[in-house]
């Protein structure tokens, strides 16, 4: 690696949450790979996670390592080793969590100062650094880990609020000023939206959101040919320096290595998969933070023994609120054995080695922003179930916009499902259906495969992402030059 008097350190400060740390180590791990120094800055409990790849890159030869400090758990009135937003178990202590990072500010100024890298990569959720690192005269970019029609929808809602003008949570409304036409209404919006009255969750959206806007520009994991209407709005109408660096999953070499250890063999994973024709197993997914009832985990397998096809379903143990084995229908598990028909996993599944399958020809996700990327990168159409955070505006661009999206019926953000009305079986083995049978499904999963070349393309020496990270990195190297 390329140690010249002008290589750029670079500073990483990921959100602890794996839906926001899992994408920002990967975009370090790629900035190391063209000649920067790379630091990563998070909790023990946290890098334990991902020490071992950042010590093959080392060996390798990548400038990179990682900085600790300790998670205030009791200050943050939180349980000792509660460093992850996933092991967070209610509202309150979500709050607390965001409460917390502000006592982080201390020992990330100190270590700024005495390493004073070249720029600081930043969540928006540490609202502080911005302002700490413009005191040292540090440049900051916000990534938040979501794409650019959902940060284009949200800007929209912000300025705008059409929200605050229908007369019931189902009403529709157009989000307005957006290069489509897009119906979006109030039961699908996060709480803070709704909430005119300063609260303690609307003060903390209100500072993650002057942190995005005060910073140098936004680093987003996405490419140009998925959202190019998007990439055009957020320069020219939300005003911002914006660059496109993804699908940054498609830069790992190990699929399997991402987010924490498989808790299932990834070996008879793939030996089950081979012994499928393509495209004709669906994989079902809810990422690392949906909580489920068992009425509708039942719902659930139910639909897909009635579709009669054949899938993988990752459940995570997160998502199993209740008694583990409660949702299993009788006699459920004991029949998959037998005719080979289903997997289940339990606990975390390597799902960019899943997806990436040829025996893959359907996707049931939450429309979490890694999980959408993922799904585009290895060509395969989605079944979309929203549940919260931005995953509606992301069900809005698999449907409408990229039309390589089924939605499954799901109507109403919620931080917690097990709270809900379950969707029932019918219309979940409808989607199924619909995405794995017919010609519809066959235009459908033509389009995702095109848009999985695109996404390939893109992060190749020449495409539009690898050629956006190298325009970043050398007006970084100039304005550390001028600055020197």
């Amino acid at each position: 690696m390329d140690k010249r008097s002008d290589q750029l350190h670079i500073y990483f400060l990921p959100m602890m949450a794996p839906g926001h740390m899992i994408p920002l180590v990967d975009i370090a791990r790629q900035f190391a790979r063209h000649g920067v120094k790379a630091t990563i800055i998070t909790t023990p409990l946290n890098a334990s996670k991902f020490s071992k790849t950042i010590q093959r890159d080392r060996e390798m030869g990548s400038d990179i390592s990682i900085r600790t400090v300790k998670f205030p758990c009791k200050e943050a009135g939180l349980p000792e080793g509660c460093e992850n937003i996933a092991s967070t178990t209610s509202t309150l202590m979500y709050l607390n969590f965001i409460m917390g990072l502000s006592l982080f500010q201390n020992p990330i100024e100190q270590f700024l100062e005495e390493d004073h890298p070249d720029c600081l990569i930043a969540a928006p959720q540490f609202s502080w650094a911005v302002d700490v690192a413009t005191k040292l005269e540090i440049p900051t970019l916000a990534f938040n880990g979501s794409g650019f029609f959902p940060l284009c929808a949200l800007h929209s809602l912000m300025e705008h609020k059409p929200h605050l003008n229908v007369e019931s949570e189902m009403e529709e409304f157009v989000i307005p000023g957006l290069p489509d036409t897009i119906k979006m209404s109030r039961q699908k919006l996060s709480e803070h939206l709704m909430d005119e009255k300063d609260t303690p969750v609307t003060a903390i959206v209100k500072a993650i959101m002057r942190a995005e806007t005060t910073s140098y520009g936004v680093i987003v994991n996405s490419f140009y040919e998925m959202e190019p209407n998007y990439v055009k709005h957020s320069r020219e109408v939300v005003g911002r320096k914006v660059w496109h660096v993804g699908p940054i999953s498609l830069c790992n070499e190990d699929k399997s290595q991402r987010g924490q250890d498989s808790s299932f063999c990834e070996q008879k994973c793939l030996d089950w998969l081979d012994t499928k024709e393509p495209k004709s197993v669906i994989y079902i997914c809810f990422g690392s933070m949906a909580v489920f009832s068992s009425a509708q985990l039942l719902e659930i397998a139910i639909a897909l023994e009635a579709s009669n096809q054949q899938f993988i379903w990752a459940v995570t143990q997160n998502t199993i609120n209740e008694e583990q084995n409660e949702w299993i229908p009788e006699g459920f598990e004991e029949k998959l054995n037998v005719n080979g028909r289903g997997l289940i996993i339990k606990g975390w599944a390597p799902q960019v080695l899943i997806l990436d399958h040829e025996a893959i020809g359907g996707f049931v996700t939450h429309c979490g922003w890694n999980s959408l990327l993922e799904g585009v990168s290895a060509g395969v159409p989605m079944i979309t179930w929203p549940l919260s955070a931005e995953q509606f505006f992301n069900e809005k661009l698999l449907v409408e916009i990229l039309k390589i999206g089924v939605p499954v019926g799901s109507e109403a953000w919620s931080n917690r499902t097990d709270s809900t009305v379950p969707i029932n079986r019918k219309d979940i083995e409808r989607a199924v259906t619909k995405v794995m049978v017919g010609q519809e499904a066959e235009e459908m999963r033509g389009r995702a495969a095109a848009l999985g070349e695109l996404a390939k393309r893109a992060v190749e020496k020449g495409g539009s992402s690898h050629n956006s990270l190298i325009s970043l990195l050398e007006q970084l190297r100039n304005a550390k030059i001028t600055s020197n």
